[in-house]
């Protein structure tokens, strides 16, 4: 569990790629500082696990599903990448509920300055707005921001100086994709709120009762 607080911004230093996968070879500092093999960091908002590290930097595979999932694959050698170590038990929860399960990909569309603040509006699918209210959280390559107006195709953030000085929006331009995770808590209610599922028939529990409600 993370909470979209950003700790550093690291460099990609290698990409191995496989037919469907990847091993990232990332340089940072903060973050190693207590890092060790299988713990998980976000990267640009994606949970991996931490497959090795080294005095300047760690390794993290990305299997095929993330890939498709997310903008990690666009990624090239020398890119700038959020970094957040999994939120400690006994630490501060300054941002929102972030897994690091990436729901999709959105498109910056626009960005503007507003005095000292800067806008972005993302366009997203029909699937992620739905998720995405106006004052609601979001996370934006796996920074914490709160959805300052929402459109019939796209949203808008506002973001302080400071966000975007230590992350890497500071760094995104109209066209740039960005991953997004909508509010976790949303899509538990929507779930709660549906109909229950008609318990199986006579002849007991069937393979297809079972993956429809979560059991594959």
């Amino acid at each position: 569990m993370f909470t979209g607080l950003i700790e550093e911004v690291g460099t990609l230093r290698d990409v191995r790629r496989g037919p469907h996968s990847a091993v990232l070879s990332i340089r940072a500092e903060a973050v190693l500082s207590d890092l060790k093999t299988g713990d998980s960091v976000a990267v640009n908002g994606v949970c991996l696990t931490v497959t090795g590290v080294g005095p300047h930097g760690f390794t993290a595979d990305v299997m095929h599903e993330t890939l498709n999932r997310s903008a990690l694959g666009a990624l090239a050698p020398g890119s700038p990448v959020n970094l957040e170590r999994a939120m400690a038990a006994n630490g501060r929860f300054g941002g929102h509920i972030v897994s690091g399960h990436i729901d999709g990909t959105g498109l910056i569309v626009q960005v503007r300055r507003d005095d000292n603040a800067v806008w972005y509006t993302v366009q997203a699918a029909p699937h992620l707005l739905r998720y995405i209210v106006e004052k609601g959280s979001v996370a934006i390559d796996g920074i914490s921001l709160t959805v300052a107006g929402v459109a019939a195709d796209r949203f808008s953030v506002s973001v302080i100086p400071h966000t975007a000085a230590v992350t890497v929006l500071g760094q995104k331009r109209p066209g740039d994709r960005v991953n997004l995770e909508t509010d976790l808590l949303g899509k538990y209610v929507e779930k709660l709120l549906r109909p229950a599922p008609e318990p199986p028939g006579p002849g007991g529990l069937s393979l297809e009762f079972l993956m429809e409600n979560g059991f594959s």
